[in-house]
């Protein structure tokens, strides 16, 4: 019987590595920015097409390859990072695998060029689909530039399950911010179809962070540092004031290299607890410093994931020194619970000086004397000296009615008031009034007063229920609100254009880069919906009008949600783009779970919810009514 284990081709071998360490264009630019570090470069410049799908090119000045290297780099676990296995617990390179170039070369055309500094001549190989098409002698700079044309050209499947060229783009952007981010002595420059995106001077990490997120991002930082035995901590956060809805700007770095934890982001949250908005997160970049030796970087492919020898201590140390951060540059409130108010010095003694304390003498005292000398204490004395002041009983209400029995009659006439047993008293009728006199005649009939009737109820502020003939319906106020502004936002993207309400001030709104461009595609939308775009800069956009409904102070609020849904791309078609708009501004501006509506705001919702096109369900395919019978009641009270 014939064997039917066999060896795989190194290509397939290759290929089937690259569908783990290759998901999308973001893994290239990844493995290719790394490498350029790796070779000590101090200047890398990325270069894209398309994406990412047409072309990935790093061009970097480092040490750059021999000959023989160049060719050897291609195959499979071939490495000058590591030489035995203990190399792997003291890493001090991105890369340690030697599967990279092997595997983006088995799904794409691949060329490089690379020469060392003291070599007159490079070399210039060009690959497609693991097959050495040339390798040629080149006059090259210092340095290795690797291009990566047509990725998943033999694999049509992975091809057809990348995004539109705006989310991959982005996922480019993210894996750059993370390696420039790491190395701020770096100078990174970054170009998309041949426009200039972004160019990073060397710089200190604050101005890194500036650079990539715009101007405004300097007042936001607050700075962290901490060191210990354990670990060394470096890096800033941001202001509780500045946080966002989305989790964008937020990086962790251990030993120069991007993980992603969310062990360490629980502690990074705790240590914000009770000074943040709920379902807000705050911006960090903490730059962690631990030895080698206590990280296990070998976990998966794209190597974000570290285990650590002692996370709890890790989550203690960064929780505490995040709190005192915030503390020290009073961004939160501290209280000294042990602290005795009764010692602070007041306010009209803080400045006067000390005064030396006069001595008072009575000659005249005796302690041996038998007589002691004794006031008198006469009446006249007693009252002139005494605080005591003798309190004369007053009169008890009471007093006032003697001799007036309690069963006393009102006669209504126009004459006279007069008691029974009065004991031939009589009072005239118009000398005395009474405020008290109980009123039980009413001023209209019971057929002329008109019952006013409560049509709708508020529940724990949160539910409004509403009677109906066959019994009542409970209407959830956040999902119907959500349902009338959604349906209202698209009538004004699609039919007319909507109003908009002119700003006495133009409210200025920074941005970062990425942000920008999202704004400029959405523009057209946000003016149908009302807004009125005055100025747009690369990191700031000045808003002279906004949309009748929405109020100045809910701007960026409606803003910050939109950019927040729209993180992970904008839909190709325009209908598409219009009802995400439309639902995030209506999740944005729909009342909350927990606000005090008035009976009229109440009838209006319900009236609103039922005018729509589609009231059963919220923008989100969520119930926003329920109805109840008078039959279900009934049920509920059987025995």
């Amino acid at each position: 019987m014939s064997s039917i284990i066999q060896l795989l081709p190194d290509h397939v071998a290759n290929q089937i590595a690259a569908g783990e360490v290759v998901q999308r264009p973001a893994s290239v630019v990844k493995e290719l920015l790394e490498n350029a570090v790796d070779a000590k470069a101090t200047d890398i410049k990325l270069i894209i097409k398309d994406a990412g799908k047409s072309l990935v090119q790093v061009i970097d000045n480092g040490s750059g390859m021999n000959v023989t290297d160049a060719r050897l780099c291609f195959e499979r676990h071939a490495t000058s990072k590591i030489r035995q296995a203990e190399d792997l617990f003291s890493l001090h390179t991105k890369g340690f695998r030697g599967e990279a170039l092997a595997s983006i070369a088995a799904i794409a055309h691949m060329e490089l060029k690379t020469k060392l500094e003291q070599e007159e001549l490079g070399t210039h190989i060009v690959i497609e689909g693991s097959k050495f098409m040339s390798q040629d002698v080149a006059v090259l700079p210092k340095g290795t530039s690797f291009a990566v044309k047509n990725l998943f050209f033999n694999i049509p499947a992975r091809r057809n399950f990348l995004k539109s060229d705006t989310v991959e783009y982005r996922h480019i952007i993210d894996e750059f911010q993370r390696v420039a981010l790491a190395h701020p002595k770096i100078h990174f420059s970054f170009y998309h179809n041949g426009s200039d995106m972004y160019n990073l001077p060397p710089s200190t990490l604050r101005q890194r962070i500036v650079n990539f997120f715009g101007g405004k991002t300097n007042e936001k930082l607050v700075p962290v540092t901490e060191d210990t035995e354990m670990m060394q901590i470096q890096g800033f956060v941001s202001k509780p004031e500045f946080a966002k809805k989305n989790r964008g700007e937020q990086f962790f770095f251990v030993n120069d290299r991007f993980i992603k934890s969310p062990y360490l982001h629980h502690a990074v949250m705790a240590a914000y607890e009770g000074i943040l908005k709920e379902g807000s997160q705050p911006s960090y970049y903490l730059y962690l410093t631990v030895p080698p030796n206590t990280i296990d970087i070998n976990i998966h492919p794209t190597k974000t994931e570290i285990k650590f020898d002692n996370e709890s201590a890790m989550y203690a140390i960064l929780r505490a020194s995040i709190k005192h951060s915030l503390g020290q540059f009073n961004v939160a409130p501290v209280l000294d619970f042990e602290r005795d108010a009764n010692l602070d010095t007041p306010y009209h003694y803080k400045n006067l000086e000390a005064e030396m304390p006069t001595i008072q003498v009575d000659r005249t005292f005796n302690p041996f004397a038998e007589d002691k000398p004794v006031k008198s204490l006469s009446s006249s004395s007693f009252s002139s000296s005494s605080s005591y002041k003798k309190t004369e009983p007053t009169a008890s209400w009471e007093s006032l009615y003697v001799g007036v029995k309690q069963d006393t009659e009102v006669i209504t006439g126009d004459t006279e008031f007069v008691s029974g047993n009065n004991n031939g008293f009589t009072f005239e009728n118009n000398e005395f009034s009474f405020e008290n006199e109980e009123v039980t005649s009413s001023l209209f009939d019971d057929e002329e007063v008109e019952q006013t009737v409560h049509k709708t109820y508020q529940i724990h502020k949160k539910y409004i229920v509403s009677p109906i003939k066959s019994g009542m319906v409970i209407v959830d106020q956040n999902r119907a609100h959500q349902r009338v502004l959604y349906e209202q936002f698209l009538v004004n993207m699609t039919v007319h254009h909507a109003a908009s309400q002119q700003l006495l001030f133009p409210i200025n709104l920074f941005y970062s880069a990425t942000e920008m461009e999202l704004i400029a595609e959405l523009e057209q939308s946000l003016i149908n919906t009302g807004f009125v775009f005055e100025e747009s800069n690369k990191d700031y956009v000045v808003i002279s009008g906004i949309p009748v409904n929405i109020t100045e102070s809910e701007v960026v609020v409606v803003l910050d949600q939109l950019l927040s849904d729209l993180h992970n791309g904008i839909p190709e078609n325009s209908f598409s783009q219009n009802d995400t708009i439309a639902k995030s501004m209506a999740k944005s501006l729909a009342v909350k779970t927990g606000a005090y509506l008035t009976e009229k705001e109440q009838e209006n919702l319900v009236n609103g919810l039922f005018a729509c096109k589609d009231p059963n369900v919220s923008p989100f395919q969520k119930p926003t009514f329920i109805t109840m019978s008078v039959e279900d009641l009934d049920k509920k009270f059987a025995l």
